[in-house]
């Protein structure tokens, strides 16, 4: 099982946190939303990203946390990045 930190346009406030399966919602002050967990599969994660395109909620990144490093070692997936 990997974590997640799954960066949304728009703020949540954690009631959503349920929906999206028990991961830690924190709203940012840059008007974001941060979705933080462990997710048990691709599928799941397939899942969760079909959630954040049936809200209607920017989908900003996608990054896989990895146990020995800091977030910002993260790696890290955004939608720029997916346009190449």
């Amino acid at each position: 099982m990997s974590r997640y930190e799954i960066r949304l346009g728009g703020q949540l406030d954690s009631r959503w946190s349920e929906w999206f399966e028990g991961l830690t919602l924190i709203t940012d002050s840059d008007g974001c939303t941060t979705l933080t967990g462990p997710v048990i599969d691709q599928a799941a994660l397939h899942g969760l990203i079909r959630r954040v395109n049936d809200l209607g909620v920017p989908l900003i990144s996608v990054s896989i946390l990895h146990d020995d490093a800091p977030a910002s070692d993260a790696t890290h997936l955004s939608r720029e990045e997916n346009r190449t």
